[in-house]
């Protein structure tokens, strides 16, 4: 009986293997399901250093390739991206927060929409937000701490969560953040929470039943709808009654006037706007991802800044010998070239984003060595990539040097904060100007330091952002005392 075994086994070693290598499928895979709505992150990292490159399962019916591999990557997402789809069970859960928008449409109704959205996004018009941002980044640095004391303990999440809002206002809707908004940045985070959660399930349960998380999320839903439904009305209402004094140079302005020259057969006009369903559903994918994303990239750059005192005076030193103590401008933003680097390699560590990029085959896909069958499930995930020491030498320490002119180059595909191929972030252009900007007007202000017996770094719990298991609470010391305060 042995023997014959072994006779068996040695047979199948000749086959060819028709998929990757990946776990032993048992109880259906329904034990990696658990696994990933635990730790998607750990569970996924495990795969690719068991199994390389490419790994593959089955869980129920789902055919699921990770795809651990610059090369991999770019070979779903860019070369192959005409043959993919994004998951339909992610679309699904995205759409009940932010409707058919950029973030969620495919084919032509998403080619479409980013044709018309593009040009408010290219450098030139982003350029002109710097006004709005450095207005509402000077406004909420300078109140971050009572201006009698010399440093203080602040809460970061809450400055920077406030912060972005406020920066998301003013260049959407040229409104500051008032006490709604600040309870929509709230309900941000819930969906955050819950929309990851919703995938895991093969469908969604009415929000109306009594459920654990579902008043919260009816909460949050209605909060944001009516948010985004009474910006649009006061501008219409401006632009009906006194249209001279309505606002030419937000966001909104770009997309009442966004037109689409080439509309093809969709409606047989020659030019066509965004309809009042696709206006409000692009509205709110911008407000939600204009600030959330933002807001935790600078929660975790702030957290490092702290602990990496010599990288922070490097940076200010630079931010001092750049901007001389006025507010940076777009021209000023090449020269700042470490404070780059500090803020690429946080969102190295700490990608905003760390998942969740999954995408459906819509035909058979080579991917390396393999063919991918059409219906595969393929997932890529950033922070995996990110931590990848063949990429990333000593890959979970803060170095910033890695992202410096002269460095070794770093392969395409394997840091992608904004995605990457033709679905990569419209508003990389925004997020990297604003962070920069607000990173640069905080240093000039402020040094960072960690507060007594709180060494340990947070842990990051994944939900459609990649948040600190803990409050992020730092000490905030003013610039002219840096030299009287040990850091």
């Amino acid at each position: 009986m042995t023997q014959k075994i072994r006779t068996v086994d040695a047979t199948a070693r000749q086959k060819p293997v028709s998929r990757p290598p990946g776990p032993v499928r048992r109880w259906w895979g329904l034990s990696w399901l658990r696994a990933l709505r635990l730790d998607y992150l750990g569970f996924v990292q495990s795969l690719q250093r068991a199994h390389g490159d490419i790994s593959y399962m089955q869980i129920l019916w789902e055919h699921a390739y990770d795809l651990h591999s610059p090369d991999m990557v770019r070979a779903a997402l860019v070369d192959n991206a005409a043959g993919v789809i994004r998951w339909e069970r992610g679309i699904e859960v995205l759409s009940q927060s932010v409707g058919q928008s950029l973030l969620t449409t495919e084919g032509d109704v998403w080619q479409r929409q980013r044709r018309m959205l593009q040009p408010g996004f290219a450098p030139r018009r982003v350029a002109g937000y710097t006004r709005l941002m450095a207005s509402a980044a000077s406004q909420a640095l300078d109140a971050a701490m009572p201006a009698h004391v010399d440093q203080a303990l602040v809460n970061v999440d809450a400055l920077m969560t406030g912060l972005t809002m406020d920066v998301i206002m003013r260049t959407l809707f040229s409104q500051a953040a008032a006490k709604d908004t600040q309870d929509a940045a709230r309900a941000v985070q819930i969906l955050s929470r819950t929309g990851l959660r919703e995938m895991f399930n093969p469908a969604t349960l009415p929000d109306w039943l009594p459920l654990p998380g579902k008043a919260d999320k009816r909460w949050a839903l209605r909060t944001l709808r009516d948010l985004i439904q009474q910006q649009i009305a006061l501008r219409q209402q401006l632009l009906l009654n006194a249209p001279e004094s309505a606002p030419q140079d937000d966001l909104l302005a770009m997309l009442l006037s966004a037109r689409d020259d080439n509309p093809g057969e969709v409606t047989g006009n020659s030019s066509v706007g965004l309809s009042p369903a696709e206006l409000q559903d692009q509205c709110n994918v911008m407000f939600q991802a204009g600030h959330e994303t933002s807001a935790t990239a600078l929660l975790w750059w702030c957290r490092l800044m702290a602990e990496h005192p010599e990288a922070a005076n490097k940076a200010s030193d630079e931010v001092q010998r750049v901007l001389a103590g006025r507010s940076p401008m777009p021209e000023d933003l090449p020269q700042l070239e470490w404070l780059s680097a500090t803020l690429k390699e946080s969102m190295r560590l700490y990608p905003p984003v760390p998942a969740l990029m999954s995408r459906r085959t819509q035909q058979a896909v080579r991917l390396g060595e393999w063919q991918v069958p059409k219906g595969s499930l393929l997932r890529i995930t950033p922070w995996v990539l990110h931590h990848d020491a063949r990429w990333f030498p000593n890959p979970e320490a803060f170095q910033p040097e890695r992202f410096c002119e002269g460095a070794a180059s770093i392969p395409r595909g394997a840091y992608m904060p904004f995605g990457t191929g033709p679905r990569v972030c419209v508003g990389q252009h925004f997020a990297t100007m604003e962070m920069t900007l607000i990173a640069a007007m905080l240093l000039q202000r402020y040094a960072l330091k960690l507060p007594e017996g709180n060494s340990t770094m947070p842990r990051g719990v994944m939900g459609v952002t990649l948040r600190p298991d803990a409050a992020v609470n730092l000490i905030f010391v003013r610039r002219n005392q840096v030299a009287a305060v040990s850091i």
